[in-house]
């Protein structure tokens, strides 16, 4: 394996997405094919959460597992080149995501973190963990 210029490793975390990834995705076709209808990336809450159901005051939050610290094998993995920086930045990341938590639970919200390796292999509790989390569908009200 050959290493990366500075230019090719600047061009690939470009690449790197926020909204509309494929663990989002999942999630979303997800609760749409259980029923429940939902907002995205809601900027008037604290972190955006990437699925929003304001009617029964829950956000979902679908995390990296590198980029948010998860301590599944992946997210454990440190990168070798420049390790200091990206340990550092994980654990803003985490930081960030625990006060985002915080702000949002002080609002009234309840949030739920599905890790992207726990989408793997069809992600076969996906359906029942997010019914559970968000009751039945139709009218919250």
């Amino acid at each position: 394996m050959r290493a990366e210029t500075p230019a090719e490793r600047s061009a690939v975390m470009r690449a790197v997405k926020s909204r509309d990834t494929g663990p989002e995705m999942i999630v979303r076709r997800a609760a749409h094919a259980l029923g429940y209808r939902f907002r995205l990336h809601a900027k008037s809450l604290p972190g955006s959460p990437d699925l929003v159901f304001p009617s029964r005051r829950k956000a979902v939050f679908v995390h990296g597992c590198f980029w948010h610290g998860h301590d599944c094998a992946r997210g454990a993995r440190a990168p070798k080149a420049n390790a200091e920086y990206w340990s550092a930045k994980i654990a803003r990341n985490t930081a960030r995501d625990e006060r985002v938590r915080g702000e949002l639970a002080a609002l009234g919200w309840d949030t739920l973190t599905v890790w992207e390796c726990e989408l793997k292999a069809g992600a076969p509790t996906l359906p029942s963990r997010l019914a559970g989390f968000l009751g039945r569908p139709g009218r919250a009200r």
